[in-house]
C-alpha cells in the first residue's frame, strides 16, 4: 500500500473526503480519537515504510506521532494530516497547508517530505500543533533566557516551522495584552501558581511544564506537490 489513512474518532462517521475516495493504494482504518498503543501500533508495525495520513483534529495527530516516535519509526514514517475542522487547527498554518480540503488530501498522499521538529514534553507527551498557557504567575525559560518572572495574559508555544533551535514562544504581557515577546529557544520550562495549559486543543491543569526538542525530527508530508 502506498497510504495508510488513519480516519480518527468522528471522521470514522463522516467517511472519506471525496480526494481520498478516487485515490488506489491507500487502506483506510477506522481507530478511535486519540489512539493509543492497542490501536495503532500494528498498523503502524505493518506499513514497511508507507505514509500514514491522519484524518482528524490535532489531538489525533499528536496521538499517532507519539506512538510512531515510541516505536522508534520516525525516520521511516513520513506523516501526511487532513484536519477534519481545519479552523480548530494549529497545523495548517505551521506546516503551510492549503485551505481547500481536496488540495490538504494532495498534499497528505503525494506532498514532498520536508523535516519537522518534534517537540516532547516531561510528561511522556508531544506537542504538534499549539499549546496555550493561561494567565501564567511565575517564572519561565527559554533555554537559560528568562521569557517570565511575573504575570502574563498568555504564553503560546508551537513547534518552528523555520526548524531554528525548535520551539517558538510568545509572550503576551500588558494590561490589554498589547505587548507580545517571542522568543526561540530548543527547551522551554515554567513554574507558577496552578493555571490552565491547553495543548493540541487538549486543556490539562499544571504548575509547571517542560518542553524541548527531540533529537530527532519528524518527517511531514507539507511539500508543493
Amino acid at each position: 500500500m502506498s497510504a495508510l489513512v488513519l480516519a480518527c474518532g468522528n471522521a470514522a462517521d463522516t467517511g472519506r473526503p471525496p480526494a481520498l475516495t478516487e485515490r488506489d493504494g491507500t487502506t483506510w482504518r477506522p481507530v478511535p480519537a486519540t489512539p493509543g498503543r492497542a490501536d495503532l501500533d500494528a498498523l503502524l508495525k505493518a506499513t514497511d515504510g508507507a505514509r500514514v495520513v491522519v484524518v482528524g483534529t490535532d489531538a489525533d495527530l499528536a496521538a499517532v506521532v507519539l506512538r510512531v516516535m515510541r516505536l522508534d519509526r520516525l525516520a521511516t514514517t513520513p506523516i501526511g494530516f487532513v484536519p477534519t475542522d481545519p479552523r480548530a487547527s494549529a497545523i495548517p498554518a505551521l506546516w503551510g497547508l492549503p485551505r481547500d480540503q481536496a488540495a490538504q488530501v494532495n498534499t497528505a498522499l503525494a506532498g514532498e517530505i520536508d523535516p519537522f521538529p518534534l517537540i516532547r514534553d516531561d510528561s511522556g507527551g508531544v506537542l504538534v500543533g499549539q499549546a496555550t498557557i493561561d494567565q501564567p504567575q511565575g517564572v519561565a525559560y527559554c533555554d537559560d533566557t528568562v521569557a517570565l518572572r511575573g504575570r502574563a495574559k498568555r504564553i503560546d508555544v508551537t513547534p518552528d516551522p523555520d526548524g531554528g533551535p525548535g520551539l517558538v514562544v510568545r509572550v503576551t504581557t500588558g494590561l490589554f495584552g498589547k505587548k507580545v515577546t517571542t522568543l526561540t529557544s530548543r527547551a522551554f520550562q515554567i513554574g507558577c501558581v496552578r493555571t490552565l495549559l491547553t495543548r493540541d486543543g487538549v486543556p490539562k491543569d499544571v504548575a509547571k511544564w517542560t518542553w524541548y526538542r527531540h533529537t530527532e525530527d519528524l518527517r511531514i508530508a507539507r511539500g508543493l506537490v
